[in-house]
C-alpha cells in the first residue's frame, strides 16, 4: 500500500512569514531523493494583510508557482488567505520541483504584521 505521505496533498512546512516589509522568506527546501509538486498555500493573518502583494516559487523564479497575489479579503487577526493557481478553460502549468529546491514567498507590497503563520501543501514522491 502507497505511503499516503507521499501520494496524497500533504502539509510540506509551516512557520512564520512576516508581511510587515519587502522581503524573500524560504517557505521549504526538497528533500534530497525526492521531487515536490506544490498544492497551496494558506497564510492564517495576525492582524490586516488586505494589501499585502506576494509571489511564490522556486528560488530565481518566484512567480512559477503563483504570481503576484493580492491578499485583499484578508483585513483582520484569524483571517484565512488560501492561494493557488486557479483551473480554467486553459490548463494551469505546475512544476515538479527537484530534490534541494528552495521555495519561498516574496512579499513585493507589504501589509501586516511581522508574524503571520502559513502552511505549505503539496505532494512527494521518490526522485
Amino acid at each position: 500500500m502507497a505511503d499516503l505521505k507521499e501520494k496524497g496533498v500533504i502539509l510540506l512546512a509551516t512557520g512564520n512569514l512576516p508581511l510587515n516589509g519587502v522581503t524573500a522568506v524560504t517557505l521549504y527546501t526538497v528533500p534530497v531523493g525526492k521531487t515536490c509538486i506544490l498544492d497551496k498555500l494558506q497564510v492564517v493573518a495576525s492582524a490586516d494583510m488586505g494589501a499585502t502583494v506576494l509571489t511564490v516559487g522556486r528560488v530565481g523564479a518566484l512567480t512559477d508557482f503563483l504570481p503576484s497575489q493580492t491578499v485583499t479579503a484578508c483585513n483582520g487577526a484569524g483571517s484565512v488567505a488560501r492561494l493557488a493557481p486557479v483551473p480554467n478553460a486553459t490548463t494551469v502549468e505546475h512544476f515538479e520541483y527537484a530534490a534541494a529546491v528552495v521555495i519561498q514567498a516574496n512579499v513585493t507590497t507589504a501589509n501586516g504584521s511581522a508574524t503571520n503563520t502559513y502552511y505549505l501543501y503539496g505532494t512527494l514522491d521518490d526522485a
